[in-house]
């Protein structure tokens, strides 16, 4: 499987896409070892229209033109995992939830920590939106990407502060 990485720089600081032909594999704040940078975001290979889309999109996302993201994404995890994450992916922009919220959603009212662990293996931040889910107290919980990233991006759809 081709697989291709793509170094952004966005407001918030650099972001690390990896894509597949199929889809957008990771998105994190720091590079992933072993998989290619790639020189640029031009061709014809499937990985690298991935990557484009994808920093397309997160381009109007900081700019707050895109609420919703249409890249196709190629993730796996443990059935739970991608339980988690497809709840994640069910928070409206703009609006927050807590560890508690998701375990509820996906019936699983003690598995409130097991969420938050599936919550920092989010491979795809931003997109997948797991910065938008909080601790029950009000408090900002964590995130991968560091807590002053998770207020920004908060901050940026105003549901915060």
């Amino acid at each position: 499987m081709n697989q291709l990485q793509w170094k952004m720089n966005s407001p918030l600081g650099d972001l690390y896409l990896v894509a597949s032909e199929k889809g957008l594999q990771s998105l994190y704040w720091k590079k992933t070892a072993g998989i290619p940078l790639a020189s640029s975001l031009t061709g014809k290979d499937g990985a690298i229209k991935i990557l484009k889309q994808t920093e397309t999109e997160l381009a109007e996302y900081f700019k707050g033109q895109r609420q919703d993201f249409d890249v196709p994404l190629d993730v796996t995890g443990t059935d739970f995992q991608e339980s988690v994450w497809k709840q994640l992916k069910k928070i409206p922009y703009g609006k927050t939830v807590s560890y508690t919220d998701i375990a509820r959603r996906i019936k699983k009212e003690k598995a409130v920590r097991a969420v938050g662990t599936a919550n920092g293996k989010n491979p795809i931040c931003i997109i997948v939106p797991c910065h938008r889910v909080i601790a029950a107290s009000g408090s900002l919980g964590g995130y991968s990407g560091g807590l002053e990233r998770k207020e920004a991006l908060l901050r940026l759809e105003s549901t915060y502060f």
